[in-house]
């Protein structure tokens, strides 16, 4: 299986993290009098925090935001999130051993993340990843977020693996849109907030990390 490759979305894919998310949006809105709706983080998760900023602020009747305003705001809200998974980081079923078993099995792997640097170093600590992967890409390595192929392209480049012998491991739907755009294969897993009709765009949709290994994963791969 050597010259395949995994690229790991974190949040809702590695990182059960839709509950400190969801959690860290209301509190950062409350704070500046913007309530946020359930429906309008499940709608939005999984891309930019500067596309969910401007639309959301816009959808509460406010001013349009300024790129500081953004920047701030989206400092503001993460550091809630990291606050909130500092004590007990909410790792995902089966993800480090999935990612043990792709290693053992000649695979390289890179984290195709929206979310900030930090943020990404603290889920591959948290999560007890370090030393596992061969490239990250955070949601600052890019111009243009998910839907848009950019992230996982990138992530390709830098692991030096041609974009059709990569697999995506996502569960956002825009995740799965850029996977496809980026002309590799998806999987979807149907974690927290999301339901399998949004998903079913992607190659395999799964309940949990725990029903894949490198030969299932290698058989998206197959020629066609």
């Amino acid at each position: 299986m050597s010259g395949f490759a995994a690229i790991f979305d974190l949040d809702g894919t590695l990182v059960d993290s839709f509950e400190a998310h969801s959690i860290a949006w209301r509190r950062m809105g409350d704070l500046h009098g913007v309530p946020i709706t359930a429906e309008q983080f499940e709608r939005h998760f999984g891309r930019r925090n500067e596309q969910m900023l401007r639309e959301i602020w816009l959808e509460a009747g406010r001013d349009e935001l300024s790129d500081a305003d953004v920047a701030g705001l989206d400092h503001e809200k993460e550091a809630i999130y990291r606050e909130l998974v500092a004590d007990e980081f909410p790792v995902m079923d089966g993800g480090l051993e999935l990612l043990h078993a792709l290693r053992s099995a000649g695979w390289k792997l890179a984290v195709g993340s929206s979310a900030p640097p930090e943020n990404v170093e603290v889920a591959i600590d948290g999560i007890g990843a370090r030393g596992l992967f061969d490239a990250t890409v955070s949601g600052r390595d890019v111009r243009l977020g998910k839907p848009e192929p950019e992230c996982f392209l990138l992530a390709a480049e830098r692991l030096g693996v041609a974009p059709s012998r990569c697999v995506v491991l996502e569960d956002a739907p825009a995740g799965i849109t850029a996977a496809l755009r980026a002309g590799m294969r998806c999987v979807a897993i149907t974690s927290k907030g999301h339901r399998p009709e949004r998903q079913r765009d992607a190659h395999l949709l799964v309940r949990s990390l725990r029903e894949l290994t490198p030969a299932s994963l290698a058989a998206l791969l197959a020629p066609r």
